[in-house]
């Protein structure tokens, strides 16, 4: 198991005003809205959610990365685990053609409205329990997803992960080092349910029997 860094840079790119987001919108309101994950969550109003997860190519670098990482070829399947509208999926596919991909996400509405391209190959369904047989992927990704669960649902997901990978795994969930990270985590939060520092992840990772790839996100 390693700590691997794909995706900050992305997290990094986008300016937070941690302030606002709890005194402009009356804050449990927009909980309340976002962990229906339907249309607000995704595509409404920033307060409440993504305020429009729209295709921008942003996952590309990351694919590439991957692809050249874990050393992905065609025929190799992939799973991500909370995949949303399924854009890192595609490219994935573009950056490793004949790699075979498939998603699952609790939103009905993310899949509904997922990329045209990869959207056959998404499905409806819940972390703690994958619908696929042991061992199905050469390597599952979940990326801001686990950290939504509580405790019972986040001990299944990660045993759920390690059970359908055969080879490589990848998790990536919110964090904090310090009070200030704290803090800040639970201002931009909405969905968030399970708030550990590092030391408490590798926890649940040892406990799990989690034995992939992993990496964290901070609100500095």
């Amino acid at each position: 198991m390693a700590y691997i860094d794909f995706i900050s840079v992305l997290h990094k790119a986008t300016r937070r005003d941690y302030l606002a987001r709890v005194n402009e919108f009356p804050k449990a309101q927009a909980a309340r809205l976002a962990r229906e994950f339907g249309k607000d969550y995704w595509d409404g109003d920033r307060r409440v959610g993504y305020g429009g997860m729209r295709y921008d190519g942003r996952w590309r670098a990351v694919a590439d990365v991957m692809v050249e990482h874990y050393g992905l070829q065609p025929g190799h399947r992939v799973l991500d685990v909370g995949c949303g509208k399924g854009f890192l999926l595609y490219d994935l596919t573009r950056s490793c053609p004949g790699i075979e991909v498939c998603g699952l996400d609790i939103s009905r509405y993310a899949i509904e409205n997922s990329k045209e391209e990869v959207s056959p190959f998404l499905q409806e369904g819940h972390a703690n329990a994958l619908p696929f047989p042991d061992q199905s992927f050469d390597l599952v990704l979940s990326i801001n997803t686990l950290h939504n669960l509580q405790c019972f649902d986040l001990d299944r997901a990660l045993r759920e992960i390690q059970r359908v990978g055969r080879k490589h795994k990848y998790v990536v969930v919110e964090s904090y080092r310090n009070e200030e990270e704290k803090a800040n985590l639970l201002y931009w939060q909405l969905t968030c349910e399970s708030f550990h520092r590092p030391e408490a992840w590798e926890w649940w990772f040892k406990n799990t029997g989690y034995s992939g790839d992993h990496s964290f996100i901070y609100f500095e």
